[in-house]
């Protein structure tokens, strides 16, 4: 098994869909890795085309119990003073890359486009993010990185 670090680049947003009828929306995006989840800044007043420009990681065993991995990114409009509304939300699986970077030390998807769909199946838009994954060989640099705690060998 490999254990490794996925870094995600959430680059940008275009031709987002409107749930607000009066006001522009308010963007942010929850990104999801089984049970590990971050959430971006919100884009006040930036409406259907934001930047974000962030980059979020995940802690990331290949192969695993799942034998589709993938990464699900979900747009939301954050509201002051009602729930937040989502806009859409897009999968990306990773299978593919969790191999080519195992077999080669890294493997990187450059950002590119990928559509959003609201929860009727319907385009919201279109959203750019990019991915790398690196295996790690030591479990100690992983573990200052990210703050995990070391088991005791007694």
């Amino acid at each position: 098994m490999t254990i490794g670090v996925l870094e995600v680049n959430l680059v940008d947003a275009r031709g987002l869909s409107k749930s607000d009828f009066l006001n522009k929306i308010d963007p942010y995006v929850l990104i999801q890795y089984k049970n590990q989840e971050h959430k971006s800044s919100i884009a006040n007043g930036q409406g259907s085309n934001p930047k974000w420009n962030e980059n979020f990681t995940f802690r990331v065993e290949y192969p695993g119990a799942d034998e589709q991995p993938k990464l699900v990114l979900t747009i939301m409009d954050h509201d002051t003073f009602s729930s937040d509304d989502c806009i859409g939300q897009t999968t990306i699986y990773l299978k593919e890359l969790l191999e080519q970077g195992t077999e080669n030390g890294t493997a990187e998807l450059r950002p590119h486009k990928r559509n959003v769909v609201n929860s009727s199946q319907s385009y919201s838009g279109e959203i750019r993010v990019g991915l790398t994954f690196t295996p790690r060989e030591e479990t100690e640099t992983y573990e200052k990185e990210f703050g995990g705690w070391k088991e005791s060998q007694w």
